[in-house]
């Protein structure tokens, strides 16, 4: 079968840190944080802080006030940041690509976890009789994908993916794949999360995995010694992931080229990774061997980076065992996380946007927050502030719960 160059030709993006593109990576390069004083209304939790988008009005992109109600939060920001790229690629189905050519891959770690909640609450106080009749239809995760399919004609393959943090890494990946092997000729793909809610807030308390800081800017700290968790967020990014030649013939301007994607397990815990990083690394491994990565290359690594203590480590740990030790030290390593916070199922195709914008601009994204570095983990996480660095290729890693270890790479064309 014949192998085919894939490219990113729009984006779009829905974020605690800027509702475009424009407005997130501005952000990123100036290190600004995202991360806020949480929850509005008093609760019984210890949480105090999350990544939350503000300003957002869904009838700015095109749905009307009708459809808002009917849809969950999480499948409002997939629609945000679908139109956005969308308009940025200038693909019309129908027009310039056939519809049954185009897909949609949207990755979700949990789905409609507001609308679950609210009718849950319904359920308890009101009786079962009272459910609405949309429950079903807003909650489930696959309606992202089925929505945004919708709104544009796209009749070609639609996926789901639901990998907790890995969601979206594994849905532009395999994206990558159906376009690079002529299933599609373009796919709208990435992810979308929206669970900032007392019983996701709970749940993760109850796994000691979320930060209990108080000060917004102390919380989210990838890779310093006083970390002590993630910080929850909600958002989405789609990416339209075009053929070369499909999208040079119609005069698209390009991004970035997707080179290599790999997704590993690590069979080791249900929320633990692998101390030693080994499925995690092999990951980063084959996505750059497909990308032709050669010792030496300038190299950006935007990192799973959350801020446990376990996950810093042991990615540190992949990321040596992939590159060795040499190159390990010499790429530019960050966690744009700790500006975001963690978007969960979001979080894969935001760093990937993070990371061609890295390549384009050659400004590597810095790991705010981090003053005392932890001493064991020893490479180049771009500490407090951007720097300029040309780089030819790029890595975005994702790690997450059940073991779930993904990659993609990009270059910059």
């Amino acid at each position: 079968m014949e192998e085919r160059r894939v490219v990113i030709t729009g984006t779009g993006v829905i974020s605690p840190v800027g509702n475009d593109t424009a407005a997130f990576w501005s952000a990123l390069k100036a290190g600004r944080c995202g991360i806020s004083a949480y929850p509005d209304a008093p609760w019984k939790l210890p949480v105090k802080v999350a990544g939350v988008v503000r300003d957002f009005d869904p009838t700015a992109y095109g749905i009307s006030v009708k459809e808002t109600k009917r849809n969950d939060r999480f499948c409002l920001f997939a629609q945000a940041a679908a139109e956005q790229a969308m308009a940025q690629s200038g693909l019309v189905a129908g027009t310039n690509i056939a519809p049954e050519r185009l897909g949609v891959y949207v990755g979700t770690g949990i789905g409609g976890m507001q609308t679950f909640v609210e009718q849950t609450t319904v359920m308890l106080e009101e009786g079962e009789d009272r459910i609405s009749p949309l429950f079903i239809p807003k909650m489930i995760g696959n309606i992202a994908a089925g929505n945004v399919a919708i709104r544009y004609g796209a009749q070609g393959a639609n996926l789901t993916t639901a990998a907790a943090c890995a969601s979206s890494t594994q849905s532009v990946g395999e994206a990558f794949r159906a376009v690079k092997f002529g299933f599609a000729d373009a796919i709208i793909a990435g992810g979308t999360e929206a669970v900032l809610n007392p019983l996701a807030f709970g749940g993760f308390v109850s796994a000691h995995a979320l930060t209990l800081a108080d000060d917004p800017m102390r919380a989210s700290l990838p890779f310093s010694a006083d970390r002590g968790g993630f910080v929850m967020a909600e958002g989405a990014c789609m990416l339209i992931l075009e053929e070369y030649n499909h999208a040079r013939e119609r005069g698209a301007d390009i991004l970035a080229e997707v080179t290599g994607y790999a997704n590993y397990c690590d069979a080791h815990h249900a929320t633990a990774p692998r101390p030693d990083g080994l499925p995690a690394s092999w990951a980063i491994r084959d996505a750059l061997a497909q990308s032709g990565y050669r010792a030496g290359e300038d190299l950006y690594i935007n990192a799973h980076g959350t801020g446990t203590h376990l996950n810093d480590a042991a990615e540190t740990a992949a990321i040596k065992l992939a590159l060795g030790e040499a190159d390990a030290h010499r790429a530019s390593v960050s966690s744009t996380k700790s500006m975001t916070g963690h978007m969960i199922g979001a979080a894969g195709a935001v760093e990937l946007l993070a990371s061609a914008l890295a390549l384009h601009d050659g400004v590597i994204p810095p790991t705010i927050g981090l003053i005392h570095p932890d001493p064991e983990l020893d490479l180049d996480y771009t500490p407090l502030e951007a720097v300029e660095r040309p780089v030819t290729v790029a890595v975005s890693n994702s790690l997450g719960f059940g073991g779930h270890d993904a990659s993609v790479a990009l270059r910059k064309i």
